[in-house]
């Protein structure tokens, strides 16, 4: 990565506006070579919308709860799948709702890449 241009949207071009506002403020005062790592990290922990969007509509298919255990809810996606989605009522309240939990966890995960490089340049 090019630490000349700080700008994270260059190197994760799939993020969402409020996503990207998220990830500007909190990266606003890293250094090139710290942004360099969070960019690093954040983007091997950071889930797709998209994805989370048709993993949830596996739940149809008998795969309810998967997106839940990708998103790190691992007893709500046992119990998910258990109960095949709260009987369907669940997912597709999940659907309608897979572009904020995956924001949830997305900013969950900034922070925590964020604390990372933090710790690791002191």
């Amino acid at each position: 990565m090019n630490s000349a241009n700080p700008n994270p949207l260059l190197y994760l071009p799939d993020m969402q506006p409020e996503e990207l506002n998220y990830i500007q403020s909190i990266t606003r005062d890293l250094t090139p070579q710290q942004l360099e790592q969070f960019v690093y990290l954040y983007r091997t922990k950071r889930k797709d919308n998209q994805t989370i969007l048709i993993v949830a509509l596996a739940g149809f298919a008998g795969f309810a709860g998967i997106h839940r255990l990708i998103l790190g809810q691992i007893g709500m996606g046992i119990l998910y799948f258990l109960t095949l989605g709260f009987c369907g009522i669940g997912t597709i309240v999940d659907l309608l709702n897979s572009r904020s939990m995956t924001n949830e966890y997305n900013q969950r995960q900034a922070f925590e890449s964020l604390r990372m490089v933090q710790m690791s340049f002191r």
